[in-house]
């Protein structure tokens, strides 16, 4: 595959980490990393800077130890606003600016932002000309299919967005009425690629490293983007890479060293949240580690755990106590 470039930045792999609310913090964004994802893109921030007081929203733009490039999402409907919050992100550290098209939560859309915007495009193509005239800076765009099975208007997006400046586009294939259901639309991503001549990165529907094969030779693209499939095995940046470069694929890590992974990912959200916060967010992604490794049962007394100490205890004691091999032999 041929090098690929966001503006005078060289990614290191084709495979990229998507932006996840609630998930793809900066210690998430830093383990992807560590497996091999050439960009992670942070949690969606919002364009009204005036909530970004507040302690989500301060995290949300903390980028500190991040390696290059750090990318940031921006959401919102107006091109001013959206101009504005580009060029603070900036100044806060960011070196790509990402504007989010492709979010289908009604909460997103109810404010007619995210994937509620391609039913207009005049004022998309507003929005995108305010921020790549507002940052020195490379703007990608993320965007879906279209608005809905009977609106599929992706490809008029792709091209308008890069005749208006944006230097890389991300396309979920499926539409904003389809949400996450039924299966991507690797025809129209590919009739997309074919109309621009920036790089165009596929999503959706791609959760092993031979999915990404197969979603790569169907679409032309570029590279892939994984969302919601790095939940619980961040590892599959890696099995990607190495499919892609030799042709063959790799296992999961061992046991051990996902005992060792899950223990280092806990300690990073203690330090990143507070002990408080840390071990909420743990759950969540402890619970789907044991999910990737079939451990269910597991969950219910691990979301009871209300410290860090319990919650490190208890990840050595399922590993190496015997209780993960019980589970599996049921």
């Amino acid at each position: 595959m041929n090098v690929l470039t966001i503006g005078p930045y060289t990614l290191t792999s084709h495979v990229l980490l998507a932006p996840m609310a609630g998930v793809s913090d900066r210690p998430f964004r830093q383990l992807c990393k560590q497996f091999g994802a050439g960009l992670t893109v942070s949690e969606m921030v919002t364009s009204d800077y005036r909530l970004w007081s507040t302690r989500k929203s301060r995290l949300r733009l903390d980028h500190a130890g991040e390696t290059k490039p750090r990318s940031v999402q921006i959401a919102g409907s107006d091109p001013a606003q959206m101009a504005q919050a580009a060029q603070m992100n900036v100044e806060c550290g960011a070196e790509i600016i990402d504007i989010n098209m492709g979010c289908p939560a009604k909460k997103v859309c109810n404010k007619s932002a995210g994937s509620a915007l391609l039913k207009d495009e005049r004022l998309v193509a507003d929005i995108i000309k305010a921020v790549v005239s507002a940052v020195n800076v490379p703007v990608t765009l993320k965007i879906r299919t279209g608005w809905s099975v009977d609106n599929r208007n992706g490809t008029t997006i792709a091209k308008m967005a890069e005749d208006c400046g944006i230097q890389m586009l991300a396309v979920h294939g499926r539409t904003r009425a389809c949400g996450f259901a039924g299966q991507a639309e690797y025809d129209t991503m590919a009739d997309i690629k074919s109309r621009i001549r920036i790089p165009m990165i596929a999503n959706g529907d791609i959760v092993s490293a031979s999915d990404a094969l197969t979603v790569l030779k169907k679409t032309g693209a570029d590279g892939v983007m994984i969302g919601r499939a790095a939940q619980g095995q961040p590892w599959i940046f890696n099995q990607i890479n190495h499919v892609l470069a030799t042709g063959q694929e790799i296992a999961a890590p061992s046991t051990n060293e996902i005992k060792k992974l899950i223990v280092s990912h806990m300690i990073s959200l203690y330090d990143f949240y507070g002990e408080f916060m840390g071990v909420r967010i743990a759950r969540k992604h402890v619970n789907w580690y044991l999910k990737t490794l079939h451990l269910v049962t597991l969950r219910a007394f691990f979301n009871k755990l209300e410290t860090p100490d319990q919650q490190i205890s208890a990840i050595h004691d399922f590993f190496e106590g015997g209780d993960i091999k019980k589970e599996q032999a049921l």
